[in-house]
């Protein structure tokens, strides 16, 4: 392991992937620590590198851009001798790849904020092509953060001359990826949709004994209902997961944000069900983690409020006249 990358000073090795190496290091000009996601140009021609290049910045600098809550912040790009890097917010936390057995409102919690933060980037631009349970963090708040904007389409150029190569997690595909054909927003939503399917019930809707017949089901199969596998799941929930896995985009939830919306009422809903207090509004209207019931006791609070305020006044005038 190098010792430094750039002007990082590099601590540990985090973890490895398909684009690279991950770091755990320290940036000395603020003495910061931060992520370091380090990809390997050696095996490119003159010409992929070319492109790449260009691409890498183009990409890196747009999810540079993208400042939310419920995404991972990068602070910086550059390249050292063959290894192109990009400096980011070190998380404390794991991926939802290591979390087992959620209840349905924590897997509802995790797919609102996660919702939150691809519409923010989508607005802003950026297609994020690989959403799947390693890129997305849990911190210890429970706080969610989408990670690795850009890369997916930095890899895309890299792989651009590679044929045979499919980018991407095969699990967690939409079939436009799968079929190469133009990709958008709502591809990102249909990965969340199978993220939140196997979040629900365990597994994921398609599967199968290799790569090419998970593919060949994400283009062609209807997944089962995920209350097939898990009878406590609403209708409302059945309906939103299957809105998300549409095959064909135009039927999908067109924006993060349509079914960020429904995902919050769905939650509110079945809050409500079970507590008797009325949350629905609250998760339609406020943040998803904030606590339960708190709008709508406020509101009601107000009401009551207003209520006595108007009695008082309508006894005075009864009164007035009445002396009069």
């Amino acid at each position: 392991m190098a010792d430094h990358l750039g002007r990082y000073e590099i601590l540990e090795t985090l973890g490895r992937g398909s684009m690279g190496i991950v770091y755990k290091a320290r940036d000395p000009l603020i003495d910061r620590l931060v992520a370091i996601k380090a990809i390997d140009l050696k095996v490119l021609t003159d010409e992929e590198r070319a492109r790449y290049q260009a691409r890498f910045h183009q990409e890196a600098k747009a999810a540079g851009r993208l400042n939310h809550p419920n995404l991972v912040t990068i602070y910086d790009l550059g390249e050292a001798g063959d290894t192109a890097y990009i400096a980011m917010e070190l998380l404390d936390g794991h991926d939802l790849e290591q979390e087992k057995h959620l209840t349905m409102d924590e897997a509802l919690n995790i797919a609102i904020q996660a919702a939150a933060g691809l519409h923010f980037a989508h607005e802003n631009g950026v297609v994020h092509r690989d959403i799947k349970p390693s890129n997305i963090m849990l911190l210890k708040n429970r706080h969610v953060k989408v990670c690795d904007f850009g890369i997916a389409r930095m890899a895309s150029s890299l792989l651009h001359t590679r044929t045979g190569v499919i980018l991407g997690s095969p699990l967690y595909m939409s079939p436009e990826q799968v079929q190469s054909t133009a990709i958008d927003r709502r591809s990102d939503v249909f990965s969340l949709g199978i993220v939140l399917y196997e979040m629900l019930t365990g597994q994921p809707p398609y599967s199968g004994n290799s790569a090419a017949s998970v593919m060949y089901r994400i283009v062609n199969d209807v997944a089962p209902k995920p209350s097939s596998i898990n009878p406590d799941i609403p209708e409302m929930l059945d309906n939103i997961v299957a809105r998300c896995l549409e095959k064909n985009p135009a039927g999908r939830y067109q924006t993060a944000a349509d079914l960020e919306h429904d995902l919050r009422l769905c939650r509110g809903m079945l809050l409500e069900a079970q507590t008797g207090v009325e949350h629905h509004r609250h998760y339609f209207l406020g943040d998803a983690t904030a606590p339960a019931g708190k709008m709508g006791n406020w509101k009601t609070a107000a009401i009551m409020l207003l209520t006595a305020i108007v009695s008082i006044g309508l006894y005075e005038l009864i009164r007035q006249f009445a002396s009069d």
